[in-house]
């Protein structure tokens, strides 16, 4: 018997577990390296993105616009299909139906804040003027910092002037471009909606095996139930937080009362930045436009309190668990596409965080923190398949 037939032997004659666990090891190596190698990368592509979709943005933001309108809008779309309309007439339909609403929106809330705008000037200086006799009232502070001024300065003073352009300059230059990516957003979103048939379609029945075209059909089902039903559920809440805001200005004697419920419904769509930023803008047309400081406070109280019952009692009884999400991952969201789009892309933020949720439930959610530790990065993989199932 040579050598080369005694180790074949040796190796035929182990036992199968210890095979079976060398191969599991190895398999077990394999994946953590294509795991780190898929971490790699996707942090990678977390970082970059903001530069490209920035540098981009009269081409990825148009498209991913368009794909979250198309999503908000196909239930209506499908709707009509289903009273007898014509899938190219129910696809305008919709769109012409969202487009209304957007131009009643801005007609409503536009013209006073124009109005507004102008007197903006004058309300500064009312500001000032109350904080001045707000100041008085504590002359004593006052003398301390002129003290620390007067300890603190160094040399002659400068005054620099920088000249910036215009507001007219400033909307002469970002109207065509905005024009241009709104009717691209537009277009791209009337296709997707005439489309949407076919591409269902084509995603169910172009896969090769009925299992994927099952989980694609619930992804896909799952990602526009829960967009839709958020957008619509959380702009009914806006709505009538609008309602009660303008009631509520009309009843104090504020200016303008529709264009403040209009503000307050459209800025209550971003989390936490939104409501802030309402406050911030009652307290200060409040302090410019009364004679003190107390009496100036309440609309932003009075806000204050509407927001308090809405975030903590209306909104999540309405939504329930399904839609709750962390909220850090949402100011991360928001953080990050008001970075790349500004204030549009923080009114896409929450959508967007939508979508990716409900299609990381399907696919698996990457274990981070345990993997770091030496865990899976996800919870389903093919070791513990192999585990369950020893004799493949």
């Amino acid at each position: 018997m040579s050598d080369g037939d005694q180790i074949s032997d040796g190796t035929a004659s182990e036992p199968a577990p210890a095979v079976r666990g060398r191969r599991l090891a190895f398999a077990e190596q394999e994946l953590r390296l294509i795991s780190a190698l898929v971490v790699l990368i996707g942090l990678g592509l977390f970082f970059a993105l903001p530069f490209v979709l920035s540098i981009g943005s009269v081409v990825f933001l148009p498209v991913v616009t368009a794909i979250i309108l198309t999503v908000i809008l196909s239930p209506l779309a499908d709707r009509l299909n289903g009273w007898g309309f014509p899938n190219l007439l129910a696809s305008l339909t919709s769109l012409l139906f969202f487009f209304a609403i957007l131009l009643l929106a801005l007609a409503l809330i536009l013209q006073p804040a124009v109005t507004l705008f102008d007197e903006l000037p004058t309300m500064v200086q009312n500001v000032a003027d109350r904080f001045t006799e707000l100041r008085n009232r504590f002359a004593w502070i006052g003398q301390m910092n002129d003290q620390l001024a007067d300890l603190m300065s160094r040399g002659e003073e400068r005054e620099v002037v920088v000249a910036t352009p215009s507001l007219l300059e400033e909307l002469a230059f970002a109207t065509p471009s905005f024009v241009i990516e709104t009717i691209l957003t537009l277009l791209m979103t009337f296709f997707m909606i005439e489309a949407r048939v076919r591409l269902r379609q084509r995603l169910l029945f172009g896969r090769t095996s009925f299992g994927t075209s099952i989980k694609a059909a619930r992804v896909l089902r799952e990602v526009q139930d829960r967009v839709a039903a958020y957008i619509l559920t959380v702009g009914l809440i806006n709505l009538g937080v609008g309602v009660i805001v303008a009631l509520g200005a009309w009843a104090l004697g504020v200016d303008a009362p529709i264009m403040w419920g209009g503000l307050a419904a459209i800025l209550n769509f971003l989390p936490y930045i939104g409501p802030t930023l309402m406050i911030a803008l009652l307290a200060l047309f409040g302090i410019a436009t009364t004679e003190t400081i107390f009496i100036g406070l309440i609309p932003a109280a009075a806000y204050l309190g509407l927001h308090t019952i809405e975030a903590n009692v209306i909104t999540p009884s309405i939504l329930g668990a399904r839609f709750t999400m962390n909220p850090v991952m949402i100011l991360i969201a928001l953080s990050y596409f008001t970075w790349i789009w500004g204030i549009f892309g923080a009114l896409l933020s929450v959508p967007i965080l939508l979508m990716l949720t409900a299609l990381f439930d399907h696919v698996g959610r990457p274990n981070l923190v345990g993997f770091i530790f030496g865990e899976p990065l996800f919870a389903n993989n093919v070791l513990e398949m192999s585990q369950d199932n020893p004799d493949t």
